[in-house]
């Protein structure tokens, strides 16, 4: 097999396949496809929410990167999430979650699959065990973000897929890390979910999501509801996706040069109560970092001293570092969690995953590192 970045940049892009030799896949934006005669109506393609060449292209790149047979495309992180829930539970079905899960996957959980009678259970996946301790005879998957959002807490996929066994369904939000990272199908889990608005687009100019499996059965059946509910990705979309995953090994590698050194440089400064970054020895499973992750990524939190309103203070005083949501583009992004990413939850939710006023949040980009800490001791000295 070619290497991770000859995949990125090849897969889906061969000039020979394409009509007039193009050496980038070209945007099909056509939503209907004629046909000579009436036999060949269910042939090739048809019609564009059920398969379009553009998004086809994009999908073969993702299964590949990700080390898996299949991948789907969808119009958002949240809709590869939602087609996965619809598209395998029932009524009466249980789901063990981490307890620290990026809020709109709680919001999903909580307020909306809940009511159609699927039970959602939080749990610290941090103890593989917990997750041993919490299964029932109803319990049906095991949802993972490791790290998770924004505490970048891990879970051993490993071991948990183990635990699973055959008959629980393990799904890890690999958001974070990245395949370039972590590839949690080699490690046993059965499906990967990417909002691939993060760092798979890598721009913060394209809104969507993706599933990754390499199970026939489970492929079968997520095609199935990605094609009936209609959450698809769309030709342009997928266009820059794919455009965005041929430097993914490049940002990434920077992205987390720069998040090591500034969490080094807040982990000794007087204003920081504490830092959240897998890459720094004091963080409690950096031992389980070094061996499921080949690198530690660009995302990092950490608590100022002072409370909410320091914290505010610090965020808008900022330049490079732009106070925003979503994350995983080039330029950096900070924001406050307990406010902003996660403010549907409640006060009492926020307390016990342990998500204070004073977490900042913070998305470091691809800039230069020095001018990166100067400004956040710019905005210290506010």
């Amino acid at each position: 097999m070619k290497g991770f970045t000859t995949r990125a940049i090849h897969i889906g892009e061969d000039p020979s396949q394409m009509q007039y030799g193009d050496v980038i896949s070209p945007i099909h934006l056509s939503t209907t496809f004629a046909k000579e005669r009436i036999e060949d109506v269910e042939k090739g393609y048809v019609y564009s929410r059920t398969s379009n060449p553009t998004r086809d292209r994009l999908e073969k790149k993702l299964a590949s990167l990700e080390g898996g047979k299949y991948a789907l495309a969808f119009s958002s992180g949240l809709a590869a999430e939602s087609t996965i829930l619809l598209s395998l539970l029932h009524k009466g079905d249980e789901v063990i979650a981490f307890d620290d899960l990026y809020g709109g996957t709680k919001r999903l959980f909580n307020e909306v699959m809940a009511k159609y009678g699927i039970n959602f259970k939080y749990i610290d996946m941090t103890q593989a065990d917990n997750v041993n301790n919490e299964i029932t005879e109803r319990t049906r998957m095991i949802w993972i973000e490791t790290p998770t959002n924004p505490l970048l807490k891990l879970a051993d996929i490993r071991c948990i897929s183990e635990i699973a066994g055959h008959d629980i369904i393990v799904v890890v939000d690999n958001t974070f890390a990245t395949p370039y990272f972590q590839r949690p199908l080699e490690l046993g889990a059965d499906i990967v979910v990417h909002s691939v608005t993060k760092y798979l687009g890598g721009h913060s100019d394209v809104v969507g999501g993706a599933v990754i499996v390499n199970d026939n059965d489970l492929h079968e059946k997520l095609r199935f509801h990605q094609n009936a509910i209609g959450a698809i990705l769309s030709p342009f979309d997928s266009w820059l996706v794919m455009r965005g995953l041929k430097t993914l090994s490049l940002r990434m590698e920077r992205h987390e040069y720069n998040a090591k050194n500034i969490a080094k440089y807040l982990e000794e400064h007087p204003n920081v109560q504490r830092v959240y970054y897998p890459g720094l020895k004091s963080h409690p499973q950096y031992e389980l970092a070094k061996t499921q992750m080949s690198g530690f990524g660009g995302m990092l939190s950490f608590e100022i001293k002072g409370g909410l309103e320091k914290a505010k203070k610090f965020v808008e005083s900022l330049e490079l570092f732009a106070l925003a949501e979503s994350l995983g583009g080039v330029e950096s992004l900070i924001e406050i969690p307990a406010v902003m990413t996660h403010a549907s939850l409640s006060p009492n939710e926020l307390n016990k995953i342990g998500i204070s006023n004073s977490l900042i949040r913070v998305s470091v980009g691809i800039e230069d590192l020095d001018d990166l800490i100067n400004d956040i001791e710019t905005a210290f000295s506010v």
